[in-house]
């Protein structure tokens, strides 16, 4: 598959060609969506879910996503690589957001950083963009900002908070993001940002009028445990297809069936 790069995502939208993200946080995994050309993989602070098993993404480090990024980086070569900025790695200081978006840059090989917020975030976006390195932008639900909303609902109901999102949108587009995120809005609404701003949008829970869409990897693989959004599609069951072989090895072991002569040196 052609390198992608973020220039591809503004001829993808150019185009109507419609943009598949997935994430991923080791190598193994990130070798297999290379090889089937997703388009962008990105290291999401999702990890701090589904990997580390915190109750949200704020306990994420920048060292967690350093180190996975790393892996991923290992098994990718034909994807667009993304790096989350994590829960106050970019908040403090123009330069904290630079230092630590050039970490992830220099240090783990991600040719992109993805960082939430609207408006009060422009600053530190524009400032991580003349450092020379591309930026993505996340509006709606922020999963980093849970406390201040009050939990995980959609975003942008009312007509001022429609209005507030759009805003954002184009600012952030004027910023200089390459492609903005979407998160529990509206279809409506997403549908209005996306033809307002020129730049790609990339819909978690936004519905099929985005120029793309992007879902946890576990969630898409029936890997996460607990209850899942209404947006998530399980596009399978791995969850019992891993309890069948491990019961299956449980079971062999004790009746003496493994290791079987197939499976043993002379």
């Amino acid at each position: 598959m052609d390198k992608i790069t973020v220039s591809k995502f503004r001829e993808f939208k150019a185009s109507g060609r419609k943009i598949k993200i997935l994430t991923a946080y080791d190598y193994g995994t990130a070798k297999i969506l290379n090889e089937c050309s997703i388009d962008s993989i990105l290291v999401g602070d999702s990890l701090g879910n589904v990997k580390l098993g915190f109750e949200n993404t704020l306990p994420v480090t920048l060292d967690d996503i350093l180190y996975h990024t790393r892996a991923v980086k290992r098994g990718n070569s034909g994807a667009l690589l993304i790096s989350d900025m994590p829960f106050m790695s970019y908040e403090p200081s123009d330069t904290d957001a630079i230092r630590n978006a050039g970490v992830l840059v220099k240090e783990g090989g991600a040719e992109a950083v993805k960082i939430e917020g609207g408006e009060e975030m422009l600053p530190r976006i524009k400032a991580i963009i003349d450092a020379k390195i591309p930026v993505m932008g996340h509006i709606g639900l922020t999963p980093q900002s849970i406390n201040k909303i009050g939990g995980y609902k959609v975003q942008g109901r009312g007509a001022e908070e429609a209005k507030a999102l759009l805003s954002a949108a184009k600012k952030l587009e004027s910023a200089g993001i390459f492609a903005l995120v979407l998160e529990c809005v509206p279809e409506a609404l997403a549908r209005d940002i996306t033809s307002s701003v020129s730049i790609p949008t990339i819909g978690i829970g936004a519905g099929p009028a985005c120029d793309g869409q992007i879902l946890v990897i576990d969630d898409l693989l029936g890997l996460s445990l607990g209850p899942r959004p209404k947006f998530v599609k399980k596009y399978a069951d791995m969850t019992a297809a891993v309890k069948k072989a491990v019961l299956e090895y449980i079971q062999e072991v004790d009746s003496g069936k493994f290791p079987s002569e197939e499976h043993t040196y002379k």
